[in-house]
This record gives structure tokens, C-alpha cells and sequence, in this order.
């Protein structure tokens, strides 16, 4: 029964944000599983290129892209790659992101740390949308997918408080309501 549920990942082009290693990583292996052409994306080379490894070593496709997602130019070329090499990007999953600055009182988070984690966490996830949307809508097809975090509903005052404003603002620029729900 999971041959037929997943089948329509089969050649399907896939780009997944900040999946050189940990969730996104597994995100990316599981679409090549399923016959999915995957874009993995990060920042390390080598940890990319391990997963692309991974993914060919068990019959599947897929090609590292490398670059920062908080520069709209580097986003775009990024885009630009995956749908020359792959093919037209059918599915986004925008997982990049992670805990950039410590968990602390707001009036002890610098203005770097504020900066850093909205940029890696929500930023980048604006401008991949923002890159990817206009071809899907062209297309009049395609399916994006945000990964974002618990801490987006229940920040705390020993939270990491950039990352939970960023992670719930995920719910906003995404159109799902408060992050509440």
C-alpha cells in the first residue's frame, strides 16, 4: 500500500532547504526513496555532498546546491540551478533554519542574535517562497512545505526568543492564521 500512496513522487523535482544533515537531510532521503529528483541544499559542502551520496548510493537523484538563502540574487540562482539540472521545481520543502542565538531573557539577546536567527529562520524562508512561487504559479501547479517548531506557540522567557518570533511568523508569511491555532 505505500508503493501506491507515495507513486506520485515518482520523477517529481524536489528542493529541500537546509538539508545537508539532521531533519532535512532525512526529508531529502525519503523523497529520493519515493522516485523524487532532490535538490539538497546547505552550506557544507562536504555534508551535502554526503547526503547526495546517500541518496545515489540507493538508485536515487540528486544534486547539492550550496549558498546562503538571506541574499534574494543567491536564492534565485540557487532556483536557477535546480530547475536547469533537475528540471522545474515541483515541491519547496523550506526546512532551513535552527537556533542561532541562546536561550535568554529578550533584554540579553544582542541585536546580532535577533538579527541572525529572523534572518536564517524566517528571511530565508521569504525569499525561497519568493523565488519559487512565481514559476509554480505559472505552472499552476507545485506544493510548498514549512517546516517550523513548537516554540513558534509556546515561547517562554528561557526561550530562544528570536527563533520562536521567527518559527511563528512562519505561520503568518505562510497564511495559516496566528500561530496559536
Amino acid at each position: 500500500m505505500q508503493d501506491v500512496q507515495y507513486r506520485g513522487f515518482k520523477d517529481r523535482v524536489v528542493w529541500v532547504t537546509g538539508s545537508s544533515r539532521g531533519i532535512g537531510a532525512a526529508i531529502a532521503r525519503a523523497f529520493a526513496r519515493h522516485g523524487a529528483r532532490v535538490a539538497v541544499h546547505g552550506r557544507d559542502a562536504e555534508a551535502a555532498g554526503a547526503v547526495c551520496r546517500q541518496i545515489e548510493e540507493a538508485g536515487g537523484r540528486a544534486l547539492a546546491v550550496l549558498g546562503e538563502l538571506t541574499s534574494f540574487a543567491e536564492v534565485d540562482a540557487l532556483r536557477g540551478r535546480v530547475e536547469r539540472e533537475l528540471g522545474p521545481i515541483e515541491i519547496l520543502v523550506a526546512n532551513a533554519g535552527g537556533g542561532h542565538a541562546p536561550p535568554g531573557p529578550i533584554e540579553e539577546l544582542s541585536e546580532a542574535g535577533w538579527h541572525v536567527s529572523i534572518d536564517g529562520n524566517l528571511t530565508s524562508t521569504f525569499l525561497t517562497l519568493k523565488s519559487v512561487l512565481p514559476g509554480m504559479k505559472q505552472r499552476r501547479a507545485g506544493n510548498i512545505i514549512t517546516v517550523s517548531s513548537a516554540a513558534g506557540r509556546r515561547p517562554n522567557p528561557r526561550s530562544p526568543i528570536a527563533y520562536a518570533a521567527a518559527k511563528a511568523g512562519l505561520c503568518l508569511l505562510t497564511g495559516r492564521g496566528h500561530a496559536g491555532r
